[in-house]
């Protein structure tokens, strides 16, 4: 059964509060602004594309690699949270609004 046109918007949009939520409070970046810019789901909802926006844009490759490191405890995290059975795997994406 296809999932339903909706049910990827949704997804999303919780992923984005989540954790937008628990960078906010729990993650420090050592002198760098982190925030959740777009989370895309993929087609199928089991991986989900999370737009990352770092100030200063110096500070990306590590912050990034941290976020890399950690994607297995947001995951986790997520889990608990949203109570599914199934929780999209997570790919960070640095969003770089000056390469536009």
């Amino acid at each position: 059964m296809p999932p339903r046109p909706y049910r990827k918007e949704k997804l999303g949009h919780i992923i984005h509060e989540v954790l937008a939520e628990y960078l906010a409070r729990n993650f420090s970046a050592d002198g760098a602004l982190v925030t959740i810019t777009d989370v895309q789901m993929e087609k199928d909802a089991l991986h989900a594309n999370v737009k990352v926006g770092i100030i200063p844009f110096e500070k990306a490759p590590e912050v990034w690699k941290e976020l890399e490191d950690r994607k297995g405890e947001f995951e986790h995290m997520l889990l608990k949270k949203m109570r599914a059975r199934v929780v999209p795997h997570l790919s960070f994406v640095i969003d770089n609004p000056g390469a536009l």
